[in-house]
């Protein structure tokens, strides 16, 4: 969830298996239309594209499907109309909960996320019900072995970051949304490839959980949302320890 379970996020995500890859190439495919609908479809001149590419190639999504997404979204193949919507609301607990989802039906959307929220024990707010409980930030995860410290500080800062924070995982790096892509750029010139790169909403305070019960619910929650079609990601400021994190995936 919050903190260290970052990186085991993305450890999961990279070694997703089918038919769970399907619904990745998915997610995957909307975002690249939506950025190249935004800033074009050539990834030199679409910094925000280039990364999402990035994403799609660690996940050996296969090229064909890569360049359709760009094509509809440059409008060089017809394709159904995306937009983002992010909705905020409360899980068990008062563990505060960001989603963000690209859709093409966002009364379908809206639908889906409540109801989940509903069943299991959470509300979903209105817009600014949580936000300010997070940090909208750039933020990427770069492994040790990618680089030192030294040497990723100067190059993050230079860049525009506004700090790089060192845990046992590796470097975290963060920077505000509209320095993303200088950092990003900055990151690929000199060979640091970030074992994860977004703009995300990162906890500015964390709600522990203690309770193994209750931790089995946040957990069915998070999943539950992102099991949802339309849904990107879904970010939350639950803090478990090691055991406990351990014990809620087990069933």
């Amino acid at each position: 969830m919050a903190g260290h379970s970052k990186w085991a996020k993305v450890k999961r995500i990279k070694a997703v298996k089918d038919p769970r890859r399907g619904k990745l190439f998915s997610r995957l495919s909307r975002d690249i239309t939506i950025s190249a609908k935004s800033g074009g479809g050539d990834p030199a001149m679409n910094p925000r594209l280039r990364t999402i590419l990035m994403k799609a190639r660690d996940a050996n999504m296969p090229a064909d499907n890569i360049e359709r997404a760009i094509k509809k979204g440059t409008g060089e193949l017809p394709g159904v109309v995306f937009e983002e919507i992010t909705y905020e609301g409360y899980g068990p607990g008062g563990v505060a909960l960001i989603v963000k989802v690209t859709t093409d039906n966002k009364n379908r959307a809206a639908s889906e996320v409540r109801s989940v929220f509903t069943r299991f024990g959470g509300n979903l707010g209105g817009t600014g019900a949580v936000a300010f409980k997070f940090l909208h930030a750039g933020q990427f995860l770069i492994a040790k072995g990618a680089a030192g410290e030294d040497a990723l500080l100067e190059i993050a800062l230079d860049a525009g970051a506004d700090d790089v924070i060192t845990t046992a995982d590796g470097y975290e790096v963060r920077c505000a949304v509209n320095s993303f892509d200088a950092v990003a750029q900055a990151l690929e010139q000199k060979g640091i490839k970030p074992e994860s790169a977004e703009v995300a909403y990162i906890p500015i305070s964390s709600v522990p959980v203690t309770d193994v019960g209750a931790a089995r619910t946040i957990v069915k929650l998070h999943d539950a949302l992102e099991e949802l079609d339309d849904v990107q990601q879904v970010f939350s400021n639950d803090e478990m320890d090691d055991a406990i994190a351990e014990a809620a995936a087990q069933e």
